[in-house]
Protein backbone atom coordinates (compact mmCIF):
# COMPACT_ATOMS: atom_id res chain seq x y z
CA UNK A 1 0.00 0.00 0.00
CA UNK A 2 1.35 3.48 -0.78
CA UNK A 3 2.64 5.72 1.89
CA UNK A 4 -0.49 8.40 2.22
CA UNK A 5 1.68 10.47 4.62
CA UNK A 6 4.11 11.82 2.51
CA UNK A 7 1.22 12.95 -0.63
CA UNK A 8 -1.35 14.60 1.33
CA UNK A 9 -1.20 18.31 1.79
CA UNK A 10 -2.83 20.68 4.16
CA UNK A 11 -6.58 21.85 3.29
CA UNK A 12 -5.11 25.57 2.70
CA UNK A 13 -1.61 26.66 2.14
CA UNK A 14 0.17 27.74 5.90
CA UNK A 15 -0.02 31.79 4.62
CA UNK A 16 -3.73 31.60 4.15
CA UNK A 17 -3.91 30.16 7.91
CA UNK A 18 -2.02 33.16 8.68
CA UNK A 19 -3.37 35.64 6.94
CA UNK A 20 -6.81 34.60 8.35
CA UNK A 21 -5.46 34.93 11.85
CA UNK A 22 -3.87 38.50 11.49
CA UNK A 23 -6.93 39.08 9.40
CA UNK A 24 -9.18 37.97 12.84
CA UNK A 25 -6.97 39.85 15.26
CA UNK A 26 -7.44 42.62 13.43
CA UNK A 27 -8.92 45.90 14.68
CA UNK A 28 -11.86 46.26 12.01
CA UNK A 29 -12.58 42.62 12.19
CA UNK A 30 -13.21 42.48 15.42
CA UNK A 31 -15.72 45.73 15.93
CA UNK A 32 -17.22 44.38 13.13
CA UNK A 33 -17.61 41.11 14.99
CA UNK A 34 -18.46 42.61 17.91
CA UNK A 35 -21.87 44.30 16.24
CA UNK A 36 -23.15 41.35 14.49
CA UNK A 37 -22.19 38.45 17.14
CA UNK A 38 -21.86 40.64 20.54
CA UNK A 39 -18.80 38.99 21.29
CA UNK A 40 -15.19 39.59 20.11
CA UNK A 41 -13.90 36.76 17.79
CA UNK A 42 -11.89 33.98 18.69
CA UNK A 43 -8.84 34.02 16.59
CA UNK A 44 -6.82 31.24 18.86
CA UNK A 45 -7.91 28.17 16.17
CA UNK A 46 -6.45 29.96 13.24
CA UNK A 47 -3.38 30.35 15.25
CA UNK A 48 -3.42 26.68 16.06
CA UNK A 49 -4.04 25.95 12.38
CA UNK A 50 -0.78 28.06 11.18
CA UNK A 51 1.20 26.47 13.81
CA UNK A 52 0.18 22.55 12.86
CA UNK A 53 0.93 23.21 9.33
CA UNK A 54 4.14 24.63 9.49
CA UNK A 55 4.72 21.22 11.91
CA UNK A 56 3.71 19.11 8.76
CA UNK A 57 6.21 21.19 6.48
CA UNK A 58 8.86 20.79 8.62
CA UNK A 59 8.08 17.51 10.27
CA UNK A 60 5.64 15.51 8.22
CA UNK A 61 3.67 15.08 12.23
CA UNK A 62 1.08 12.42 11.61
CA UNK A 63 -0.19 14.65 14.95
CA UNK A 64 -0.29 17.92 12.69
CA UNK A 65 -2.32 16.47 10.21
CA UNK A 66 -4.75 14.70 12.16
CA UNK A 67 -4.89 18.40 13.80
CA UNK A 68 -5.30 20.56 10.59
CA UNK A 69 -8.33 17.68 9.24
CA UNK A 70 -10.38 17.48 12.05
CA UNK A 71 -10.27 22.01 12.12
CA UNK A 72 -11.19 21.96 8.93
CA UNK A 73 -14.19 19.47 9.06
CA UNK A 74 -15.15 21.33 12.26
CA UNK A 75 -15.00 24.43 10.30
CA UNK A 76 -17.27 23.38 7.23
CA UNK A 77 -19.86 21.76 10.21
CA UNK A 78 -19.88 25.11 11.82
CA UNK A 79 -20.81 26.86 8.27
CA UNK A 80 -23.68 24.29 7.34
CA UNK A 81 -25.73 23.97 10.88
CA UNK A 82 -26.95 27.26 9.54
CA UNK A 83 -30.60 26.83 7.31
CA UNK A 84 -31.09 29.46 4.75
CA UNK A 85 -33.10 32.67 5.89
CA UNK A 86 -35.30 32.26 2.76
CA UNK A 87 -36.95 28.99 1.03
CA UNK A 88 -36.01 28.51 -2.24
CA UNK A 89 -38.78 28.83 -4.98
CA UNK A 90 -39.34 26.37 -7.63
CA UNK A 91 -40.99 28.36 -10.08
CA UNK A 92 -41.48 32.09 -10.73
CA UNK A 93 -44.80 33.43 -9.08
CA UNK A 94 -47.76 33.10 -11.60
CA UNK A 95 -48.18 36.55 -11.57
CA UNK A 96 -44.74 37.88 -11.83
CA UNK A 97 -45.14 39.73 -15.38
CA UNK A 98 -47.92 41.88 -13.58
CA UNK A 99 -46.99 45.25 -12.55
CA UNK A 100 -46.02 46.10 -9.04
CA UNK A 101 -48.95 48.34 -7.52
CA UNK A 102 -47.36 51.43 -6.14
CA UNK A 103 -49.76 53.90 -6.72
CA UNK A 104 -52.71 51.89 -4.77
CA UNK A 105 -53.11 52.94 -1.40
CA UNK A 106 -53.57 50.48 1.26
Amino acid sequence: MADTGRSWRPPRSCEDYWGEWKHCRGLRHAFHHYYAHGELPECGRWREDYEACRAWERDRAPAAQEALCKSERARVMEKQKYAPVWKLRKSPPSDWYLPLDHDKSN
